[in-house]
């Protein structure tokens, strides 16, 4: 029997944030940034496009100020400018450790929350949201900066990033 049958839709929201967080976002990072040098973080094709440095802040600030401080009701202290300006001292073992700090954050806030923090209405940067979907914003704001950094990292090395290397995506679904 699925286990996922047994669990609240609090439980599955949260397993999910943690799948599509942890296991999807934070992996292809690092993957990321293995294939790059420090100097490479902070470089970008032009002015319009963050850096890989400056998108790991941003999601960072992000997640700190939609869970931790938007649901977890944790101080708020994000200042966004910041992310997005030139930070060429900052090292890739530090985005490292701020990426693995904000997760044991993450996760003790996520622990800790009561299945009616999931249908609570909170205002998050402004926004009128429930708890469901902050925790939808910052997987999708995850993903989709993810993705970019992504890009940066291909446009820096002309390497792929074999994600799903070894696996066969071309199988068709059977539906019975």
């Amino acid at each position: 029997m699925n286990q996922d049958c047994n669990m609240s839709s609090s439980e599955l929201v949260i397993k999910e944030f943690e799948n599509r967080v942890f296991n999807e976002s934070y992996e292809r990072i690092y993957r990321c940034m293995s294939m790059i040098e420090d100097k490479d973080l902070w470089k970008s094709p032009n002015t319009s496009i963050p850096a890989i440095g400056n998108l790991v802040l941003h999601i960072c600030g992000n997640a700190r100020q939609w869970i931790l401080s938007g649901i977890g009701n944790r101080e708020d202290n994000r200042d966004r400018n910041m992310e997005f300006m030139h930070h060429p001292k900052i090292k890739k073992s530090e985005l490292v450790f701020l990426l693995e700090n904000l997760k044991v954050n993450l996760k003790q806030t996520l622990s800790e929350l009561s299945s009616d923090a999931i249908e609570k209405k909170y205002t998050i940067q402004g926004f009128e949201v429930n708890g469901f979907s902050a925790m939808v914003h910052v997987i999708e704001h995850f993903s989709y900066h993810t993705g970019q950094i992504t890009f940066l990292t291909k446009w820096l090395t002309n390497k792929n990033t074999e994600y799903y290397g070894g696996l066969n995506l071309d199988q068709t679904n059977n539906l019975n």
